[in-house]
């Protein structure tokens, strides 16, 4: 019996699915009763029906409970096929396990897979260490779900340590960017590998995504007009700033007012030196009378080689500190000083 049960697991081996445990189990079950039955006999109690299953399963799975067992020689050589047949049926669920988890890992490292996620960021392109960079920041901040998409010269998952989902494929085709998930997701990065390869790609991009915030990273600031006739609302920012990258994914529109800061002839960011004739000052008066008078607000101080940025209110800064602060012109230091004691 126990050659006949390997040659018929032989022959169901094709069938690669797992119907093949259960229909093995249901096999061994229904000819173990009978021969049971006759070795014991039909009085005997682990042959009655409300036994039996129970004494099949203990056995089949080797835990040998032994509260029911067979007393007779025959009855020991049916235990023996059961037990063969309880190891054949867990060796063929353990394999095909084993292999489901095998394939998924495989589909997983070669970026075949297809994320059903919502509401994530996908990242289209790799450069390696700035895209790691890039996707650490964004994990240290909890900005959810990740999923990394980038071309076939990738040939495998290239941070298998992280949280992060994988997807390979040509980023200009509509498939490939929609088993990222890019029509479900929150924002979306274009850090292509050259300005040309960003527009292909944010053309695609526009025509797949459904509502999402599009950051697309430039070398040359001046695409941006090119990147705006695709869309209007797509976010361009300098490819060297890998910080300023992540910010504006997690808060659209700050890029641009980072931009807004830094151009000549809008408000700006300035400095200077409280004067030692104020003696200590509060913050809270520093905004309070600078922002009235002035329109300027405090940013940041620097105090005994301290810099506190966006300091309390009640923070009490000496004689001599550093005031950075926001303001359509720069203050001169009597200025300040009039202000502050009025």
């Amino acid at each position: 019996m126990p050659f006949f049960l390997t040659r018929l697991l032989a022959r169901m081996t094709f069938l690669r699915s797992w119907v093949t445990p259960v229909v093995v189990a249901v096999f061994v079950s229904a000819t173990a009763w009978p021969l049971l039955a006759l070795a014991e006999g039909w009085g005997s109690e682990i042959v009655q029906p409300a036994n039996y299953w129970w004494w099949f399963v203990v056995t089949a799975s080797t835990v040998g409970y032994g509260d029911f067992y067979p007393e007779s020689a025959g009855g020991h050589i049916v235990g023996v096929y059961v037990i063969v047949g309880g190891i054949a049926t867990l060796t063929t669920i353990f394999t095909r396990l084993a292999t489901v988890l095998e394939n998924a890992r495989g589909r997983r490292m070669q970026g075949a897979i297809t994320v059903d996620a919502s509401g994530h960021t996908v990242l289209l392109g790799y450069t390696a260490g700035r895209t790691e960079r890039i996707v650490d920041q964004l994990l240290a901040e909890d900005a959810g779900q990740v999923v990394v998409c980038v071309w076939d010269d990738v040939g495998s998952h290239p941070m298998p340590d992280r949280e992060v989902d994988f997807v390979r494929g040509e980023l200009t085709e509509r498939e490939v960017l929609e088993r990222a998930g890019v029509h479900r997701a929150r924002c979306v990065l274009v850090d292509a590998r050259d300005d040309n390869e960003a527009l292909a790609v944010a053309v695609t991009v526009d025509h797949v995504t459904d509502g999402a915030h599009v950051v697309v990273t430039l070398r040359d600031m001046a695409r941006v007009s090119l990147i705006q006739y695709v869309d209007e609302s797509i976010r361009c920012v300098q490819w060297h700033t890998p910080r300023m990258i992540t910010e504006e994914l997690q808060s659209p529109g700050i890029a641009e007012v980072y931009a807004e800061l830094m151009t000549h002839g809008g408000t700006n960011t300035y400095s200077a030196t409280l004067p030692e004739s104020l003696g200590s000052v509060r913050v809270g008066d520093c905004q309070t009378a600078l922002g009235r008078t002035h329109g300027a607000i405090v940013l940041a101080a620097r105090a005994d080689g301290e810099l506190m940025v966006n300091p309390s209110w009640q923070t009490e800064l000496p004689a001599g500190a550093i005031l950075y602060y926001v303001a359509p012109r720069r203050l001169a230091p009597d200025q300040i000083a009039t202000t502050l004691r009025s």
